[in-house]
């Protein structure tokens, strides 16, 4: 079985019970999540051998977060203690038309006083065959996005395979000197798998999106423009053996519409399109898609379209369940897409 690492920052997620808004009420709802650790509990949970790198603060909070970690399965023993507090995000959950608002409160995070050469990662990498990373540790700090260029650059120079979730958030890139497309870019081509959105590759490649109109189950993607642009991507990053793109619709706060295009050395593959009607919490959607793509990738190796298919379900599922984490089983997924038994 190939060991899989992840390395981000963790945060404690607070919110108000149902959609109050956050001057509502007195109580308050946490529980821990963060794109990175969302794909580390999937790929857990999908039956994976998973490990999670972070700096996390030498305190209780920090230890009960290890512990929920432990909890799915994932093996926290390069997480490093130390200075610094817990990360937090405030999550205040759509209603009708009112669409969710975030806050993110995480300068002074033991995450963001990361630097270069706090985790051995020769060692890590020696017990590791994939390595996952994403743009918001770049977005954290100056000194984060140096500690996972350092992360990046030593597992291409020992041969593993490492995949990038663009995952651009427009309001953390407060640093000075902060360049989102620069460094988004540049952490790209060090990747073989990439997965964003339309908005997040946009920003990235400075390459404008194929235009879309509001999507439905029913509607029709011009699969012609999409291989032109996928052309202009590969350009880019000829590194890069498999690019994933996300497209969703929001028709109203609890309506999305979900499917993805998989460019696989050289060929589109597309999937159906989902009509997502109740949606009890879509955060982490995106981090439930690359965790399955990922665990696809290694049991349907030379499958892309199953691959697909896989993932974007997995995506789907995650729609109906609460918190960051995608509590969804294989077995789950297998028989939403009518697989049982494979």
């Amino acid at each position: 079985m190939k060991r899989i690492v992840t390395f981000g920052e963790i945060l404690l997620r607070w919110s108000k019970p149902g959609a109050l808004r956050f001057g509502q009420g007195n109580q308050w709802e946490g529980q821990f999540g963060g794109s990175e650790a969302n794909v580390a509990v999937s790929l857990a949970i999908l039956g994976n051998q998973v490990g999670y790198v972070s700096r996390l603060p030498q305190s209780e909070i920090g230890r009960a977060c290890l512990k929920n970690l432990r909890y799915y399965g994932i093996d926290v023993s390069d997480v490093v203690l130390g200075e610094g507090r817990m990360g937090t995000y405030y999550f205040e959950r759509a209603a009708d038309i009112r669409k969710s608002l975030v806050v993110y409160d995480r300068q002074g995070s033991s995450f963001y006083l990361t630097e270069p050469g706090m985790f051995p990662w020769k060692d890590i990498f020696g017990r590791t065959d994939i390595f996952h990373c994403s743009g918001i540790t770049c977005a954290v700090s100056r000194s984060a996005a140096d500690a996972t260029f350092e992360a990046v650059r030593t597992a291409r120079e020992m041969g593993l395979r490492i995949t990038c979730d663009i995952n651009y958030r427009k309001n953390l890139w407060r640093y000075e000197g902060a360049d989102a497309h620069a460094t988004l870019h540049d952490l790209m081509q060090y990747s073989d798998y990439i997965f964003g959105d339309q908005d997040e590759w946009e920003l990235a490649t400075g390459v404008k999106q194929v235009p879309m109109d509001h999507m439905m189950a029913d509607s029709q993607l011009d699969m012609e423009a999409y291989g032109r642009y996928f052309e202009e991507m590969h350009r880019q990053f000829p590194h890069c053996r498999e690019m994933m793109l996300g497209l969703r619709n929001q028709i109203t706060t609890s309506h999305h519409t979900l499917t993805a295009l998989l460019w696989y050395e050289g060929t589109i593959y597309k999937t159906k399109i989902y009509d997502i009607t109740h949606i009890v919490d879509s955060v982490g959607v995106g981090d439930a898609f690359v965790a399955a793509y990922i665990h696809a990738a290694e049991k349907w190796k030379g499958d892309p379209q199953r691959c697909l298919d896989f993932s974007v379900a997995a995506s789907m599922l995650k729609n109906s369940v609460l918190g960051d984490y995608n509590l969804v089983t294989e077995d789950e997924i297998l028989a939403q897409l009518g697989w049982d038994g494979e």
